[in-house]
């Protein structure tokens, strides 16, 4: 992941709030989350980016997670036309069709005891690690499984946030390029 000062991170941190605060919403939906961020710009490096996103994941209360937890898809079901969730969820992508048969009954049962979507960090993920991981969560209690979310949370957003400062990289190429055309 990135750690220095980049161009990205530059755009970022000079965005106007609204924009930011935008920017942030396609990384975590939590809007408290969000602000906390933006009102700690700006970062000067993206390291110190990832450990403002982690205080912030501590400090979210149950609303807070439940409304991060609204922007992600079941596993096995990437929302439609979005290639984020879909490159998260790679792993599921050649599992065979009872595998997606066996993790949507298990995604429902999971929805059914705890309120929320299953969410793991999918990123790397084969399709058997994250069923496991399902299969195994499912017995928590909520407050164990509550912590386990919010960590999960924590390694997305990181993820996340090292692509945001990486399009910024391309953003800043693309529109420096259509300047010079």
């Amino acid at each position: 992941m990135t750690s220095g000062t980049t161009p990205g991170l530059a755009r970022f941190n000079a965005s106007d709030e609204s924009t930011a605060q935008a920017e942030l919403h396609e990384v975590c939906a939590s809007s408290a989350w969000g602000s906390k961020l933006v009102a700690q710009r700006p970062f000067a490096t993206a390291e110190s980016l990832f450990q403002a996103s982690d205080a912030a994941m501590a400090e979210l209360t149950e609303e807070d997670l439940a409304e991060a937890m609204a922007g992600h898809p079941p596993i096995g079901r990437p929302k439609p036309g979005d290639p984020t969730s879909s490159r998260e969820q790679r792993g599921m992508a050649g599992a065979s069709e009872e595998l997606k048969a066996e993790m949507l009954e298990r995604n429902l049962a999971y929805q059914d005891r705890f309120g929320h979507v299953f969410l793991i960090c999918a990123t790397g993920a084969s399709a058997e690690q994250m069923l496991g991981a399902l299969k195994t969560r499912i017995g928590n209690t909520p407050e164990q499984e509550r912590e386990i979310v919010r960590t999960e949370l924590g390694k997305i957003n990181r993820i996340r946030l090292a692509g945001l400062v990486e399009r910024g990289l391309e953003a800043q190429s693309l529109a420096e390029q259509g300047d010079n055309a």
